[in-house]
């Protein structure tokens, strides 16, 4: 790992240090050792996100999903710390917050999201207090079990933004039991809907549809809307105070790096252009991204980001080579699915939400083994064979 000057030059740039962003560089350098690639990344640690849900649920150290950025970087491969915040598609170039600048033959962008609680009004002056916690960021994620682990008031407020999630229902299933009901608010059904709804409702939760909750936490009385619209009293009290009652957007807290959204690179709404299937930009063919902030129509998880590393490896060094790109991404990725504590559904699909298992057994049933499958294997897996750049094509 080498620092970075002021001023530089390089033959691929890899904007974002995550997993997308670690796994393509130790792919690259493992395939072509002698290319000159750097990572953009301004954090000095990295997490296992997907372990956020099981730390939420009481069952996983916080500690376990942190290394230092630092032990993750390819050995010959530039880490640049500092924050991207202009393109220069012209030019080639990338514009550093610290005012620096990076010269590119190629450019990746996989940045992740970012985490943008002031789209939610008065959320950034409560989280981590007050019964509001959140499996989104590593600061708040612990203080979620505690308030569950303490939990002996009458109802709990679970959101969901696109589907009812495991980790949602993990952390329920791990408040203490027989202290009131569980509310959960979700937006719409996705697959493997009904299936968690069953879950749900087998333990003892009531999902409602549709339903969103006001843009201002009413942080002093800890009170939540209970259902798909306000409570009459919930209306009439914010009517009596002059106000509106106002919604969040959708996914007010994941949201695409404003950096990706005023660059050149971006579609209309503000994500990554590339072509569904090889992962190439549409207008800027020496551009690629892989990631949560492309266009593409997928599920945003790290077994997507596995798929997709080796498709714009193999896509990247064709074009370098004067070919054209012919590797493909099939939309795959796969959601372990926590029902209960040890119980877990492994839903993977494609493109369209065509169910594609990776194992012979039904993929609609909670099993045990894939419990151990998401608790202990996949964290090993990320680490040691993921962002080593070890690529495995699994059939499914």
């Amino acid at each position: 790992m080498t620092d970075a000057t002021n001023k530089q030059h390089h033959q691929v740039v890899i904007v974002g240090g995550g997993t997308a962003g670690i796994g393509l560089a130790a792919a690259l350098h493992r395939r072509e050792p002698t290319l000159n690639i750097a990572v953009i990344e301004p954090s000095d640690k990295h997490y296992y996100q997907p372990a956020f849900t099981l730390v939420g649920g009481g069952c996983y150290p916080i500690a376990k999903t942190e290394r230092d950025e630092s032990t993750l970087i390819p050995p010959g491969v530039t880490w640049v710390r500092s924050a991207a915040e202009l393109f220069d598609a012209e030019g080639r170039a990338v514009l550093l917050a610290d005012g620096g600048r990076v010269g590119y033959n190629y450019l990746v962008f996989c940045p992740g999201l970012q985490l943008d609680w002031d789209r939610v009004e008065g959320l950034p002056e409560t989280l981590g207090r007050n019964g509001v916690a959140s499996n989104y960021d590593p600061q708040t994620v612990p203080y979620t079990w505690e308030c569950l682990r303490d939990f002996c008031g009458k109802r709990a407020v679970f959101t969901a933004e696109d589907r009812l999630s495991g980790g949602r229902l993990l952390a329920a299933d791990g408040a203490p039991r027989g202290r009131g009901d569980r509310v959960r608010h979700r937006r719409r059904p996705a697959v493997f809907g009904g299936r968690l709804r069953d879950a749900a409702q087998g333990g003892g939760q009531a999902p409602r549809h549709q339903g969103e909750l006001p843009q201002e936490p009413d942080r002093g009385r800890r009170r939540a809307p209970p259902g798909p619209l306000p409570h009459r009293r919930w209306r009439r009290r914010n009517a009596r105070g002059g106000g509106k009652l106002r919604f969040p957007a959708r996914d007010a807290a994941a949201e695409r790096p404003d950096f990706i959204k005023r660059s050149p690179f971006a579609d209309a709404a503000g994500w990554v252009e590339v072509d569904h299937a090889t992962l190439q930009h549409r207008r800027y063919p020496e551009v690629f991204g892989l990631g949560d902030a492309t266009c593409t129509p997928n599920s945003k998880t790290a077994a997507a980001a596995r798929s997709q590393i080796p498709v714009v490896r193999d896509n990247l060094l064709a074009r370098m080579r004067g070919e054209t790109p012919s590797a493909e991404y099939d939309g795959y990725g796969a959601c372990p699915l926590t029902t209960a504590r040890g119980r877990v559904i492994l839903a993977e699909f494609c493109y369209g939400g065509r169910v594609t298992p990776s194992f012979p057994l039904d993929p609609t049933q909670e099993r045990r083994l894939m419990w151990h499958f998401k608790k202990d294997f996949m964290p090993w897996f990320y680490w040691n064979y993921l962002l080593k750049g070890r690529t495995w094509d699994v059939g499914h």
